[in-house]
């Protein structure tokens, strides 16, 4: 899957380069999180997009960050998540990022809602959602408060 922006091109990892990518990471948790997203892949191929790898990368080539889905669930909704490089972040991508593929998402058949969750004093990542539509959904996850996006 690719979708392009005004200044993006956001696309699904193959399985090469989802390996090439785990092997270049150097953080335990992240490891684990991009093999889990590769398992996924794996055990579900006809459903790729929804546990792969999304590399975001600028027009010119350069790499600005990555989001993921964690496969569709009971209900239809989706969990997004992404990070944007340290030397892309103040620029917008994210927030264009995940309001492209958030509307990809919303798009797909039996999918009527997007959530996503963020570090409770993360507000630059709250505000990205909020840009992007999200509302608070009032609950309290693993990782912090809980946003959707529904249809």
């Amino acid at each position: 899957m690719v979708i392009e922006t005004k200044r993006l091109i956001i696309y699904t990892a193959s399985q090469d380069e989802m390996i090439g990518f785990i092997k270049k990471q150097t953080d335990d948790i992240l490891i684990k999180a991009y093999r889990e997203m590769l398992r996924g892949c794996l055990e579900h191929p006809q459903e790729w997009d929804w546990y792969a790898i999304w590399f975001i990368e600028l027009k010119d080539g350069s790499h600005a960050g990555e989001l993921c889905f964690r496969g569709v669930q009971p209900g239809g909704s989706v969990e997004i998540g992404y990070g944007i490089a340290e030397e892309s972040r103040g620029h917008g991508y994210a927030t264009e990022a995940v309001d492209a593929v958030t509307a990809w998402a919303l798009k797909q058949p039996g999918v009527c809602r997007v959530d996503a969750e963020t570090d409770p004093v993360n507000r630059a990542s709250q505000r990205v959602l909020e840009k992007c539509g999200f509302v608070t959904s009032g609950v309290m996850g693993e990782e912090g408060p809980r946003f959707c996006k529904t249809c």
